[in-house]
């Protein structure tokens, strides 16, 4: 017989790998606006930016929630995913409903500590992946705009939310990145279901029949590029020197290129790409890339 304390800590083993907190690094999407518009100094500004990252934080673990109930049956006939909290039993599908009210509401009341824009952009992201786990995931093409989607809700958060003005370089530049991102992940499926043969109607990503690895290499190179590009005319543009008094923003790029095709090294001779985060906090090189980044963009900048 289990002991009580050790029981408890499987069930909070179980709960955090529920919730995935390690995903949370993506929400750090809301600080751009705080960094970019040089508000960095402001506490107020800066609390709130933190309310709304928390607030992400909180809806992000009620989608993966929400995601995992609506895949378990899929989940339980997949060779690794049946290992995931729900589809292996450890959390009851009641207790999961349970845990998803929860985050959402803690994720509300949190935005509205903030805004009425952060309140309204948290639910259009419920929303956005409410449709995503029941129909957009299949639609090739419009399931990697759905994820990009997420992520402008969380640089919309990081500016209008929080008063500030979102340039529109800032706004295209993440949709750049974040569609890089998205068929990156798509690419690295790709090859998992490859290598593990699901069978196709069994699969939680059906839309992976309609893609081709020639295909999302187009479209990741497509992305790649035009995320250096978007980035490079920022950092030159008259608008962008005008706002910070400085042209030295270019001397940032090189680091974004070198993430670029860092990543792009990992996706092809080391199989990442499946999971993000992941990758960021387990490569040194990307983890050192991001650091140095963003250490050069504020001295920049300040």
């Amino acid at each position: 017989m289990q002991s009580p304390s050790r029981t408890t800590a499987r069930m909070l083993h179980s709960l955090i790998k529920l919730l995935r907190p390690h995903q949370y690094i993506k929400n750090g999407f809301v600080f751009l606006g705080v960094v970019f518009a040089h508000e960095w100094g402001e506490p107020d500004t800066v609390l709130a930016a933190s309310i709304t990252f928390l607030a992400f934080c909180a809806i992000a673990s009620a989608v993966y929630v929400l995601n995992d109930i609506v895949d378990v049956e899929a989940d339980r006939r997949h060779p690794t995913k049946r290992d995931r909290p729900i589809a292996s039993g450890k959390i009851p599908i009641s207790s999961a409903w349970a845990i998803f009210a929860t985050a959402a509401v803690i994720a509300l009341i949190l935005a509205a500590m903030v805004s009425t824009w952060v309140i309204g952009l948290i639910l259009t992201y419920l929303v956005l992946n409410v449709a995503y786990s029941w129909s957009l995931k299949h639609i090739v093409i419009l399931d990697v705009f759905s994820i990009a989607a997420g992520f402008m809700l969380r640089i919309l958060a990081g500016t209008l939310g929080l008063g500030i003005d979102p340039s529109q370089w800032l706004l295209l530049c993440g949709l750049m990145l974040t569609l890089f991102l998205g068929f990156s992940k798509r690419r690295a499926e790709l090859a998992d279901a490859a290598i593990e043969r699901v069978p196709d109607e069994e699969s939680t990503r059906r839309v992976l029949d309609d893609y081709s690895v020639s295909l999302l290499d187009q479209f990741i190179a497509i992305s790649a590029a035009c995320t250096v590009l978007a980035y490079g005319l920022y950092t030159v543009s008259a608008e962008t020197i005008a706002l910070h008094g400085t042209d030295g923003l270019i001397y940032t790029l090189p680091f974004v290129i070198y993430g670029i095709f860092r990543y792009l090294f990992l996706l092809h001779a080391r199989g990442a790409g499946n999971d993000t985060s992941r990758d960021l906090v387990t490569d040194p090189h990307l983890l050192a890339t991001v650091a140095v980044w963003m250490g050069v963009t504020i001295a920049v900048l300040a």
